[in-house]
């Protein structure tokens, strides 16, 4: 596909995401700005951000746009009272969809069945929002523990199995995509979709992830309810390539 199909296909499928410790309602302003799209370019599929910001985004922002906040995040622990109440304060101040880490400590500890239950109770908490599970890969690193997380992910009933919080050092990564997509492929589950995530800033970037995508699930999976990205800084590079300039980023990935 074309620098310019990619562009479009990612900004319909982005998350646009500010989960700075600094952000405060006028940061949130600024990105529901954004997100709503100038003349010439239409909108994201989402915003996502902190829990506290959830109420003043559904406000701001119109219906088909969807409201995403995260939850458990990003140290992805165990504690599950605390992340039912995150998960509870989300729902009731407006958010379409959560954004949860799996506690992927646990995991490389071997506890797999303790993470297991986590996840059925944040399911079952979470409906009818969509769930987006986030397994960072670029800790669990292996293929073996991607896929076991992503596995997990999927038998609890997630709607999305997403790369990293973007708040570790190595975040989405094609390898870790191809163990992830593989494994959705595998589980038959023809609804549940992939997002990428953390230092994603070029189309180039977004192009290969979407090409994975379209390679493992088919091209029909090209859309928000089967593919994400989670971004902040990919939205300028989108921007420069519709408005037919050279891309502003880097490619780092592909």
């Amino acid at each position: 596909m074309s620098l310019e199909q990619a562009a479009r296909l990612a900004l319909q499928c982005l998350d646009l995401t500010s989960l700075n410790e600094g952000d405060t309602p006028a940061t949130i302003e600024a990105l529901c700005r954004r997100a709503v799209g100038a003349e010439g370019r239409g909108p994201v599929a989402a915003v996502c951000v902190w829990p506290r910001f959830v109420a003043q985004a559904r406000a701001a922002l119109p219906a088909g746009i969807q409201v995403a906040a995260v939850a458990n995040f990003p140290d992805g622990s165990l504690d599950l009272p605390r992340v039912l109440a995150e998960i509870r304060d989300i729902a009731s101040a407006g958010a379409q969809e959560v954004d949860v880490v799996l506690p992927y400590a646990a995991l490389q500890q071997g506890q797999a069945g303790e993470v297991a239950e986590f996840l059925a109770e944040v399911r079952h908490a979470t409906r009818p929002l969509t769930l987006k599970v986030i397994i960072e890969s670029g800790v669990l690193k292996t293929q073996d523990l991607i896929k076991e997380a992503t596995r997990l992910a999927l038998m609890a009933g997630a709607d999305f199995v997403k790369t990293s919080t973007g708040k570790t050092p190595v975040s989405a990564t094609p390898e870790a995509a191809r163990a992830m997509l593989s494994e959705i492929q595998a589980s038959g589950l023809g609804h549940a979709g992939f997002k990428a995530s953390g230092g994603i800033r070029s189309v180039a970037d977004a192009r290969g992830y979407l090409q994975q995508v379209a390679d493992t699930l088919g091209t029909d999976a090209l859309q928000p309810r089967r593919m994400r990205f989670g971004a902040s800084g990919l939205l300028d590079d989108i921007e420069a390539v519709l408005a037919g300039q050279a891309s502003q980023a880097v490619p780092s990935a592909y």
